[in-house]
């Protein structure tokens, strides 16, 4: 696959059938994943894939709590405009993005696979990130969709450490959960803000200096 059509269709999709997922494409999306750039080259995380039905039904309750708090409590205004406006094209966007976010939360037993990032030392996200990324790039290229939420890290660390047997005391975060899966639905570009509207030249507020409308790959780019 060209870099280019993974680095711009690379979306979130939690929209999946429930199909497992392969040994062999478990392992080389696992296998880029660690080749991902590393502070001090130190490989300070852990992977951990689930998809015993036994553990994922222990954890989809906390995940939807997570997510009814995030709807309540951090994305109380935005919820509150979609209702109040929902033909307002910013809001439309947002209550498309609740939905595939809520929907994933409905069904998250049945997501055939999940990735949980763990470090330790890398409080930035500098060293962890890439290498999810990665595992989700990677994903792509295999025709798996994927989607990054840090639902359970933030809303039930402790019950999600413990659901899934990370050793107490040892410094372990759970910096991200990644869900894999086949999608249903088809891959595209996403709705983005252009460049130059959220990129500064030199000092902060500063005009670019040059202004990218429109996506520089589009799936019209395709054979």
């Amino acid at each position: 696959m060209d870099v280019h059509e993974a680095l711009y269709t690379t979306r979130a999709m939690r929209r999946v059938r429930p199909d497992p997922i392969p040994e062999d494409v478990q392992a080389r999306i696992l296998d880029a994943a660690v080749r991902a750039p590393s502070g001090g080259n130190t490989q300070g995380w852990r992977f951990l894939l689930v998809d015993d039905p036994a553990v994922k039904a222990r954890l989809g309750p906390l995940y939807r709590t997570g997510t009814e708090r995030l709807w309540t409590e951090v994305y109380a205004d935005r919820v509150a405009a979609v209702a109040s406006d929902p033909g307002d094209p910013d809001n439309a966007a947002t209550g498309r993005m609740i939905r595939s976010a809520q929907h994933l939360a409905d069904h998250f037993e049945e997501v055939p696979l999940y990735l949980f990032a763990f470090t330790r030392n890398d409080p930035t996200g500098g060293s962890i990130y890439p290498a999810v990324w990665s595992a989700m790039l990677a994903a792509r290229a295999e025709g798996v969709g994927s989607a990054l939420t840090t639902i359970l890290g933030f809303f039930a660390p402790n019950e999600t450490l413990e659901a899934l047997g990370v050793p107490e005391g040892k410094g372990w975060l759970l910096a991200a959960t990644v869900s894999f899966g086949y999608p249903t639905g088809r891959w595209g570009v996403a709705t983005r803000r252009p460049v130059h509207e959220v990129t500064y030249s030199n000092q902060w507020g500063e005009p670019l200096g040059f202004e990218v409308p429109e996506p520089l790959w589009t799936t019209g780019n395709l054979g």
